[in-house]
């Protein structure tokens, strides 16, 4: 059920974005939003003809620098980032009737940030990054869960990461909090990384 959530205004907003999520982010359980719907978020790409895709994907972590996921650097998202490195983030909050949603160019991360997280995940999830060809065809779950099998029985407890698996930073230049409200009368409020520093302006619902 929706909690009635404070209303969003410029004069109460932390000045930096990325502090407005922190408290946004740490409302999240108090409101019962479970870890994995408080991390997930949509992550929207596009060719670079500009056809647009979007899914759902883990947010690993965040800072100053951006907001950081992990896939398969062969994937579609992969492929789309290569050819157009830039991305929009939404997460969507329903129990407190919140959206943020986040633009702006992505990068890969270091290849210590990708092992460290790397060998961080459970043994099944890094067996998987190995036997999946992300957004390949294949002939049959059968053939999944033989090539699963088989790395499996070659890597056992010591799994490498693989060279094409690793995580992307979205690096904010503009950040939008929405808050519901009545009457769809909604407060939005947009930060825009101006000469470094942030601009606030008050959008229309």
């Amino acid at each position: 059920m929706t909690q009635q959530a404070p209303p969003l205004t410029k004069a109460t907003v932390d000045p930096n974005p990325i502090r407005q999520f922190e408290k946004w982010f740490q409302d999240l359980p108090a409101a019962g939003v479970n870890e994995q719907d408080s991390i997930s978020m949509t992550l929207a790409t596009a060719t670079k003809d500009g056809l647009p895709c979007a899914r759902i994907v883990l947010m690993k972590s965040y800072d100053d620098h951006g907001f950081v996921f992990y896939t398969n650097y062969n994937s579609r998202k992969g492929e789309e980032l290569a050819d157009n490195p830039r991305a929009c983030l939404l997460f969507y909050w329903p129990q407190l009737w919140r959206q943020v949603r986040i633009e702006g160019p992505v990068e890969k991360v270091s290849a210590e940030e990708s092992e460290q997280y790397f060998q961080s995940r459970p043994l099944g999830s890094k067996t998987g990054a190995w036997a999946s060809n992300q957004s390949q065809p294949i002939a049959s779950r059968d053939e999944l869960e033989k090539l699963f099998a088989e790395f499996d029985l070659k890597f056992a407890d010591n799994v490498p990461r693989p060279p094409h698996w690793g995580g992307y930073r979205v690096k904010p230049e503009v950040i939008e909090f929405w808050q519901g409200r009545e009457n769809r009368l909604h407060d939005r409020l947009r930060y825009t990384a101006r000469d470094g520093s942030w601009v606030i302006e008050r959008l229309n619902p």
